[in-house]
């Protein structure tokens, strides 16, 4: 078969430990035998992004949005541990969280939907998809320990010179504090991101919050969510015969449990970080989860892996022993950044090919040939190498025969 042509490059952001090994294997049997592709590399292994100073976490980022496709592995974010395991100069800062900053976009993790995976919310037939505001809330927040009796106070002071002050609490003993923030620009961002996600997908939008509570902060989200759809979506939105809604956020999660997918959750930053774990697990595993940023005008996208880097088995690869680490997260990382690539240039043929690969990542499981993670859903904790799972390389190689088949179901004799 002749290689498909991709017209414009796509940025590689190479990473950590297992996911390592299984990105090259991917690379090398399941990507480059089947498309002419201009990959702008970047490792941001633990240990290069310490000898750079995490500059190559930043310089990824811009590639990115330079040429509109990120295509990321799982990496470290390091703990006081892992600084000493790899003697890092300093504890550096999340590489997801970095590039999320640099390009202001908004993370969607939807699951991928297999038949013969137990599912624990058994009605959950169809994805959901959590949109994240992936900025500000309690991951900018700063936070403190106070000690003995005293007044805490939150003062703004505008350059206007209008001072806004609030006595937030009088200590009688000791106890903690804590103040974040949020700016309308971002969630305008966060809106558009999730209506325009909507779109595509032609699902229904919910934006879920606490604004009984959080009047002000909360509020603030509701009212420019409403305010865009009002004045930009909504006639898309009624033309798809599609629906937004604002809902409180234990409503939210009360109905979600009981629908059975199909549409879109915009979450506030916390919440989207516990509810697509949630979703992940409720539709059977965590290994089976997508995640792509989008920028808010829908041109830049960064697809990644969205699990960790499977330390414990990376012990065992050390150690020469075979493993069976799921790959099709990492796959699925690189089958959404090639179709958005695809679309971004008129190309078809990439966009099939990525369908094409993702068709085939859900039929050979529901074939019944899958990883030990996978296996240990479907027959319990006793299974048999062989039997009832695949080695990582052994998966990886029918994965690869069921393509050919795909791309080529009547090759010339």
């Amino acid at each position: 078969m002749a290689k498909i042509k991709v017209a414009n490059p796509v940025v590689e952001l190479d990473g950590d430990e297992m996911t390592r090994i299984i990105w090259k294997y991917i690379k090398e049997k399941l990507i480059l035998p089947y498309l002419d592709i201009d990959l702008k590399y970047y490792d941001l292994g633990i240990e290069h992004r310490d000898a750079t100073n995490d500059q190559v976490t930043v310089d990824s980022a811009n590639a990115i949005r330079q040429y509109g496709v990120g295509i990321k592995c799982a990496t470290i974010t390091p703990d006081e541990a892992r600084v000493k395991e790899f003697n890092l100069k300093q504890m550096w800062k999340s590489p997801n969280g970095t590039i999320r900053n640099i390009l202001d976009g908004t993370v969607f993790r939807e699951p991928i939907v297999m038949n013969n995976i137990p599912r624990l919310v058994p009605n959950w037939t169809a994805p959901i998809c959590i949109g994240r505001h992936a900025f500000g809330d309690q991951y900018r927040a700063t936070d403190f320990v106070t000690k003995g009796n005293g007044k805490l106070t939150i003062k703004f002071e505008g350059e206007n010179g209008e001072n806004i002050e609030h006595v937030v609490y009088n200590f009688k003993g000791d106890g903690v504090a804590l103040a974040m923030y949020n700016t309308d620009e971002s969630i305008m961002g966060f809106a558009r991101a999730c209506f325009n996600m909507a779109l595509q997908k032609k699902w229904p939008l919910y934006l879920s919050t606490k604004n009984t509570i959080l009047k002000k902060y909360d509020g603030r989200f509701k009212d420019i969510f409403e305010g865009i759809y009002e004045n930009e979506f909504k006639a898309e939105f009624e033309k798809n015969n599609i629906e937004y809604e604002h809902r409180l956020i234990d409503d939210m999660v009360a109905s979600a449990l009981k629908w059975h997918g199909n549409f879109v959750w915009a979450c506030k930053n916390y919440d989207g970080d516990v509810q697509s774990d949630t979703v992940a697990q409720g539709f059977g595993s965590l290994g089976l989860m997508t995640s792509v940023l989008i920028t808010p005008d829908g041109h830049t996208m960064e697809a990644e892996a969205a699990h960790g880097t499977v330390t414990r088995h990376f012990r065992e690869y050390q150690k020469g022993n075979p493993t069976s680490t799921n790959p099709i997260a990492s796959i699925f990382a690189w089958t959404r950044g090639l179709a958005f690539r695809g679309k971004l240039d008129n190309n078809q043929e990439l966009v099939n090919f990525s369908q094409a690969l993702e068709a085939v990542c859900v039929e050979t499981v529901e074939s019944g040939k899958m990883t030990k993670d996978l296996a240990v859903c479907v027959h319990g904790n006793k299974v048999t190498h062989g039997k009832d799972y695949l080695y990582t390389e052994e998966f990886l190689d029918a994965l690869d025969e069921n393509l050919k088949k795909k791309l080529n179901p009547n090759p010339s004799r």
